[in-house]
C-alpha cells in the first residue's frame, strides 16, 4: 500500500496535469447572434462592425459550462461586462 501511494506521489510530481484548454469560441455563433440581435447603439447587424460601448457576452459563461451558441449570448455594456468578468474569474473555474 505504501508503495502504491509513493508511486502515485511520484507520478503527480513528475507528470504535471495538462493545462485545461480554453473554451473554443465560435465566430459563427457570434455572427448569428449579431445578425439576429442588432447592435443596441447603432442598429447594425453586421458582425464585422463595431458596436461602440457594448460587447457580446455569454449569459452563462463558458467557464461555468455555458454553451457557445447564439441563444446563450447577449449585448452587454463594457462596464457591466467588466463587473461580470470579475465575478466569473472568482466563481467559475471550469466547473
Amino acid at each position: 500500500m505504501a508503495l502504491q501511494i509513493s508511486l502515485l506521489v511520484v507520478l503527480l510530481v513528475l507528470v504535471p496535469p495538462s493545462p485545461t484548454k480554453a473554451a473554443e469560441r465560435s465566430p459563427k455563433a457570434r455572427a448569428d447572434f449579431i445578425r439576429l440581435n442588432p447592435c443596441p447603439a447603432t442598429g447594425s447587424n453586421k458582425p464585422h462592425y463595431a458596436c461602440k460601448g457594448y460587447v457580446v457576452d455569454h449569459i452563462i459563461p463558458l467557464s461555468c459550462n455555458g454553451l457557445d451558441h447564439h441563444s446563450n449570448m447577449q449585448w452587454q455594456t463594457v462596464a457591466d461586462a467588466k463587473a461580470k468578468d470579475k465575478w466569473e474569474r472568482k466563481n467559475c473555474r471550469g466547473t
